[in-house]
Protein backbone atom coordinates (compact mmCIF):
# COMPACT_ATOMS: atom_id res chain seq x y z
CA UNK A 1 0.00 0.00 0.00
CA UNK A 2 3.06 2.48 0.66
CA UNK A 3 4.00 3.02 -3.11
CA UNK A 4 0.17 3.74 -3.83
CA UNK A 5 0.55 6.21 -0.63
CA UNK A 6 3.58 7.81 -2.37
CA UNK A 7 2.01 8.29 -5.83
CA UNK A 8 -1.08 9.98 -4.06
CA UNK A 9 1.04 12.60 -2.54
CA UNK A 10 3.12 13.41 -5.05
CA UNK A 11 0.25 13.42 -7.36
CA UNK A 12 -1.55 16.02 -5.19
CA UNK A 13 1.50 17.96 -5.06
CA UNK A 14 1.76 18.22 -8.32
CA UNK A 15 -2.38 18.80 -8.70
CA UNK A 16 -1.74 21.73 -6.62
CA UNK A 17 0.95 23.05 -7.67
CA UNK A 18 -0.14 23.22 -11.47
CA UNK A 19 -4.28 23.87 -11.08
CA UNK A 20 -3.61 27.56 -10.30
CA UNK A 21 -1.53 28.24 -13.89
CA UNK A 22 -4.49 27.99 -15.96
CA UNK A 23 -6.84 30.26 -13.86
CA UNK A 24 -3.98 32.60 -13.18
CA UNK A 25 -3.60 32.54 -17.39
CA UNK A 26 -6.45 32.64 -19.01
CA UNK A 27 -8.05 35.05 -16.51
CA UNK A 28 -6.18 37.53 -18.26
CA UNK A 29 -8.38 36.48 -21.60
CA UNK A 30 -11.54 36.15 -19.91
CA UNK A 31 -11.78 36.45 -16.49
CA UNK A 32 -15.63 36.57 -15.83
CA UNK A 33 -14.80 32.55 -15.96
CA UNK A 34 -13.61 32.68 -12.45
CA UNK A 35 -16.65 34.05 -10.95
CA UNK A 36 -19.54 31.53 -12.80
CA UNK A 37 -17.16 28.44 -12.58
CA UNK A 38 -15.84 27.90 -9.00
CA UNK A 39 -14.37 24.07 -8.72
CA UNK A 40 -10.76 24.09 -10.56
CA UNK A 41 -11.28 20.65 -12.89
CA UNK A 42 -14.45 22.31 -14.14
CA UNK A 43 -13.29 25.38 -14.98
CA UNK A 44 -9.84 23.42 -16.65
CA UNK A 45 -12.50 21.78 -18.58
CA UNK A 46 -14.36 24.63 -19.45
CA UNK A 47 -11.15 26.96 -20.46
CA UNK A 48 -9.96 23.73 -22.85
CA UNK A 49 -13.32 23.96 -24.49
CA UNK A 50 -13.32 27.39 -25.05
CA UNK A 51 -10.61 28.51 -26.35
CA UNK A 52 -10.87 32.00 -27.60
CA UNK A 53 -14.08 33.39 -26.50
CA UNK A 54 -14.20 35.81 -29.28
CA UNK A 55 -14.96 32.35 -31.15
CA UNK A 56 -17.81 30.91 -28.95
CA UNK A 57 -20.97 30.78 -30.25
CA UNK A 58 -25.02 29.67 -29.72
CA UNK A 59 -23.71 26.62 -31.55
CA UNK A 60 -21.10 25.30 -28.03
CA UNK A 61 -23.68 25.62 -25.59
CA UNK A 62 -25.13 22.38 -25.34
CA UNK A 63 -21.72 21.14 -25.15
CA UNK A 64 -20.89 23.62 -22.54
CA UNK A 65 -23.71 22.37 -20.37
CA UNK A 66 -22.89 18.70 -20.73
CA UNK A 67 -19.19 19.94 -19.31
CA UNK A 68 -20.88 22.45 -16.42
CA UNK A 69 -23.74 20.57 -15.58
CA UNK A 70 -25.82 23.69 -15.40
CA UNK A 71 -27.67 25.27 -18.23
CA UNK A 72 -28.10 28.85 -16.46
CA UNK A 73 -24.18 28.93 -15.90
CA UNK A 74 -24.01 27.97 -19.60
CA UNK A 75 -25.53 30.86 -20.65
CA UNK A 76 -24.16 33.45 -17.93
CA UNK A 77 -21.06 31.99 -19.34
CA UNK A 78 -22.06 32.78 -23.08
CA UNK A 79 -23.08 36.17 -22.00
CA UNK A 80 -20.16 36.71 -20.74
CA UNK A 81 -17.69 36.05 -23.87
CA UNK A 82 -19.88 38.57 -25.80
CA UNK A 83 -19.27 41.28 -22.92
CA UNK A 84 -15.94 40.80 -21.28
CA UNK A 85 -12.98 42.95 -20.64
CA UNK A 86 -10.03 40.41 -20.65
CA UNK A 87 -7.34 40.99 -23.12
CA UNK A 88 -6.71 39.04 -26.54
CA UNK A 89 -4.71 36.16 -26.18
CA UNK A 90 -2.28 34.68 -29.07
CA UNK A 91 -2.18 31.15 -30.38
CA UNK A 92 0.93 30.65 -28.42
CA UNK A 93 -0.57 31.46 -25.46
CA UNK A 94 -3.58 29.14 -26.12
CA UNK A 95 -1.97 26.11 -26.55
CA UNK A 96 0.08 26.46 -23.61
CA UNK A 97 -2.91 26.76 -21.55
CA UNK A 98 -4.48 23.78 -23.18
CA UNK A 99 -1.60 21.77 -22.73
CA UNK A 100 -1.59 23.20 -18.62
CA UNK A 101 -5.20 22.43 -18.55
CA UNK A 102 -4.71 18.81 -19.86
CA UNK A 103 -2.52 18.24 -17.89
CA UNK A 104 -4.56 19.50 -14.77
CA UNK A 105 -7.91 16.91 -15.69
CA UNK A 106 -5.45 14.09 -15.70
CA UNK A 107 -4.12 14.20 -12.88
CA UNK A 108 -7.45 15.30 -11.24
CA UNK A 109 -8.68 12.08 -13.03
CA UNK A 110 -5.72 9.92 -11.77
CA UNK A 111 -6.44 10.89 -8.28
CA UNK A 112 -10.15 10.49 -7.85
CA UNK A 113 -9.52 6.69 -9.23
CA UNK A 114 -6.49 6.69 -6.87
CA UNK A 115 -8.94 7.49 -4.38
CA UNK A 116 -11.44 4.93 -5.19
CA UNK A 117 -8.57 2.04 -4.99
CA UNK A 118 -7.60 3.42 -1.65
CA UNK A 119 -11.20 3.33 -0.31
CA UNK A 120 -11.79 -0.49 -1.46
CA UNK A 121 -8.17 -1.16 -0.39
CA UNK A 122 -8.31 0.15 3.15
CA UNK A 123 -12.09 -1.42 3.61
CA UNK A 124 -10.50 -4.82 3.11
CA UNK A 125 -7.01 -4.05 4.80
CA UNK A 126 -8.19 -1.78 8.31
CA UNK A 127 -12.27 -1.45 8.03
CA UNK A 128 -12.14 -0.68 11.54
CA UNK A 129 -9.39 2.01 11.55
CA UNK A 130 -11.05 3.99 7.84
CA UNK A 131 -14.31 3.99 9.86
CA UNK A 132 -12.43 6.01 12.83
CA UNK A 133 -9.87 8.35 10.77
CA UNK A 134 -10.92 7.83 7.51
CA UNK A 135 -8.85 6.08 4.41
CA UNK A 136 -6.42 8.41 3.58
CA UNK A 137 -5.09 9.37 6.97
CA UNK A 138 -5.60 6.02 7.84
CA UNK A 139 -3.46 5.03 4.91
CA UNK A 140 -1.03 6.92 5.68
CA UNK A 141 -0.56 5.84 8.84
CA UNK A 142 -0.10 2.29 8.24
CA UNK A 143 2.85 3.85 5.07
CA UNK A 144 4.38 5.37 7.47
CA UNK A 145 4.44 2.50 10.34
CA UNK A 146 5.83 0.36 7.56
CA UNK A 147 2.63 -2.32 7.44
CA UNK A 148 -0.75 -2.44 9.81
CA UNK A 149 1.19 -4.96 12.06
CA UNK A 150 3.95 -2.02 12.98
CA UNK A 151 1.32 0.12 14.17
CA UNK A 152 -0.80 -2.31 15.97
CA UNK A 153 2.34 -2.71 17.79
CA UNK A 154 3.07 1.07 18.59
CA UNK A 155 1.34 2.47 21.84
CA UNK A 156 -0.77 5.28 21.92
CA UNK A 157 1.87 7.61 22.50
CA UNK A 158 3.56 6.63 19.34
CA UNK A 159 0.75 6.89 17.44
CA UNK A 160 -0.25 10.30 18.42
CA UNK A 161 3.04 12.02 17.18
CA UNK A 162 3.26 9.48 13.77
CA UNK A 163 4.47 12.05 11.14
CA UNK A 164 6.05 14.45 13.40
CA UNK A 165 9.40 13.60 13.46
CA UNK A 166 11.07 16.84 12.05
CA UNK A 167 8.97 18.79 15.36
CA UNK A 168 10.26 16.10 17.60
CA UNK A 169 13.64 15.96 16.01
CA UNK A 170 13.92 19.77 16.50
CA UNK A 171 12.80 19.44 20.28
CA UNK A 172 16.01 16.45 20.94
CA UNK A 173 18.17 18.75 19.31
CA UNK A 174 17.17 21.50 21.59
CA UNK A 175 16.54 19.56 24.78
CA UNK A 176 20.20 18.21 25.79
CA UNK A 177 20.57 17.02 29.13
CA UNK A 178 24.26 16.26 30.69
CA UNK A 179 24.19 12.77 31.42
CA UNK A 180 28.13 11.44 32.59
CA UNK A 181 29.52 15.00 31.34
CA UNK A 182 28.61 14.92 28.11
CA UNK A 183 25.95 16.47 26.31
CA UNK A 184 23.40 13.36 24.84
CA UNK A 185 19.86 14.44 22.95
CA UNK A 186 16.90 13.13 24.72
CA UNK A 187 15.03 10.35 22.79
CA UNK A 188 13.14 8.90 25.75
CA UNK A 189 9.50 9.82 26.30
CA UNK A 190 9.26 10.33 29.98
CA UNK A 191 13.20 12.15 29.88
CA UNK A 192 11.30 14.55 26.80
CA UNK A 193 8.52 15.27 29.41
CA UNK A 194 10.97 15.79 32.16
CA UNK A 195 12.93 18.35 29.84
CA UNK A 196 9.26 19.93 28.68
CA UNK A 197 8.79 20.85 32.93
CA UNK A 198 11.87 22.03 33.51
CA UNK A 199 12.64 24.31 30.11
CA UNK A 200 8.82 25.22 30.37
CA UNK A 201 8.52 24.07 26.55
CA UNK A 202 5.97 21.66 24.76
CA UNK A 203 6.57 18.57 23.18
CA UNK A 204 4.72 17.88 20.13
CA UNK A 205 0.88 17.21 20.34
CA UNK A 206 0.21 15.50 16.90
CA UNK A 207 1.45 14.04 13.79
CA UNK A 208 -0.49 12.56 11.13
CA UNK A 209 -3.70 12.31 13.08
CA UNK A 210 -3.99 16.33 12.82
CA UNK A 211 -5.33 15.79 9.14
CA UNK A 212 -8.66 13.84 10.49
CA UNK A 213 -11.45 16.34 11.16
CA UNK A 214 -11.63 15.71 15.00
CA UNK A 215 -8.46 17.72 15.72
CA UNK A 216 -9.76 20.72 13.36
CA UNK A 217 -12.99 20.54 15.48
CA UNK A 218 -11.81 20.93 18.37
CA UNK A 219 -11.03 24.30 20.48
CA UNK A 220 -7.75 25.37 20.99
CA UNK A 221 -7.46 24.58 24.63
CA UNK A 222 -8.97 20.61 23.87
CA UNK A 223 -6.63 19.73 20.19
CA UNK A 224 -4.03 18.38 22.63
CA UNK A 225 -6.47 16.15 25.06
CA UNK A 226 -8.57 15.23 21.39
CA UNK A 227 -5.50 13.93 19.68
CA UNK A 228 -4.68 11.40 22.83
CA UNK A 229 -8.06 10.36 22.96
CA UNK A 230 -7.97 9.87 18.85
CA UNK A 231 -4.75 8.11 19.06
CA UNK A 232 -5.39 5.99 21.87
CA UNK A 233 -8.70 4.96 19.30
CA UNK A 234 -6.66 4.30 16.69
CA UNK A 235 -4.48 2.14 18.22
CA UNK A 236 -7.50 -0.19 19.15
CA UNK A 237 -9.10 0.00 15.66
CA UNK A 238 -5.41 -0.55 14.37
CA UNK A 239 -5.21 -3.64 16.75
CA UNK A 240 -8.63 -5.12 15.67
CA UNK A 241 -7.96 -4.84 12.00
CA UNK A 242 -4.81 -6.16 12.53
CA UNK A 243 -5.79 -9.67 14.90
CA UNK A 244 -9.22 -10.04 14.17
CA UNK A 245 -10.12 -13.19 11.80
CA UNK A 246 -12.80 -11.62 10.60
CA UNK A 247 -12.82 -7.48 9.18
CA UNK A 248 -15.29 -6.05 10.23
CA UNK A 249 -16.15 -1.34 10.15
CA UNK A 250 -18.55 -1.89 13.57
CA UNK A 251 -16.05 -1.28 16.04
CA UNK A 252 -14.44 1.57 13.84
CA UNK A 253 -17.98 3.15 14.00
CA UNK A 254 -18.64 2.94 17.55
CA UNK A 255 -15.19 4.09 18.62
CA UNK A 256 -15.73 7.22 16.04
CA UNK A 257 -18.95 7.77 18.02
CA UNK A 258 -17.34 7.52 21.27
CA UNK A 259 -14.89 10.20 19.18
CA UNK A 260 -17.54 12.56 18.60
CA UNK A 261 -19.13 11.95 22.40
CA UNK A 262 -15.75 13.13 23.95
CA UNK A 263 -15.90 16.33 21.74
CA UNK A 264 -19.39 16.93 22.77
CA UNK A 265 -18.28 16.03 26.43
CA UNK A 266 -15.26 19.08 26.13
CA UNK A 267 -17.79 21.65 24.51
CA UNK A 268 -20.87 21.13 26.36
CA UNK A 269 -19.97 18.94 29.39
CA UNK A 270 -22.36 15.81 29.09
CA UNK A 271 -20.40 12.78 29.74
CA UNK A 272 -20.18 10.01 27.70
CA UNK A 273 -21.01 6.25 27.97
CA UNK A 274 -18.39 3.83 29.39
CA UNK A 275 -16.12 2.12 26.94
CA UNK A 276 -17.36 -1.33 28.55
CA UNK A 277 -20.85 -0.65 27.50
CA UNK A 278 -19.94 0.60 23.91
CA UNK A 279 -17.35 -2.55 23.17
CA UNK A 280 -20.19 -4.65 24.21
CA UNK A 281 -22.66 -2.90 21.79
CA UNK A 282 -19.94 -3.04 19.12
CA UNK A 283 -19.77 -6.74 19.61
CA UNK A 284 -22.83 -7.56 19.35
CA UNK A 285 -23.32 -5.73 16.77
CA UNK A 286 -20.55 -7.34 15.04
CA UNK A 287 -21.76 -10.94 15.82
CA UNK A 288 -25.29 -10.09 14.14
CA UNK A 289 -23.50 -8.32 11.04
CA UNK A 290 -21.02 -12.38 10.74
CA UNK A 291 -22.55 -14.74 7.73
CA UNK A 292 -23.06 -18.64 9.52
CA UNK A 293 -20.15 -19.75 7.30
CA UNK A 294 -17.70 -17.20 8.85
CA UNK A 295 -18.16 -18.15 12.65
CA UNK A 296 -17.65 -22.03 11.26
CA UNK A 297 -21.03 -23.21 11.43
CA UNK A 298 -21.87 -25.36 8.09
CA UNK A 299 -25.41 -24.67 6.43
Amino acid sequence: MKPHITKGYFGFVAHSGLIFLPREWYGYHFPELIKIVADNYTYCRMAKFIGNRKELSEEKLEDMEEIIMDSAKAQDILDASRSSMGMDISPIDLINIESFSSRVISLSEYRKGLQEYLRSKMTQVAPSLSALIGEVVGARLISHAGSLTNLAKYPASTVQILGAEKALFRYNCRALVVMAGDWVPVFDTLALVAVALKTRGNTPKYGLIFHSTFIGRAAAKNKGRISRYLANKCTIASRIDCFSEIPTSVYGDKLREQVEERLAFYETGEAPRKNLDVMKEAQAESFRCWRPDQLGFKK
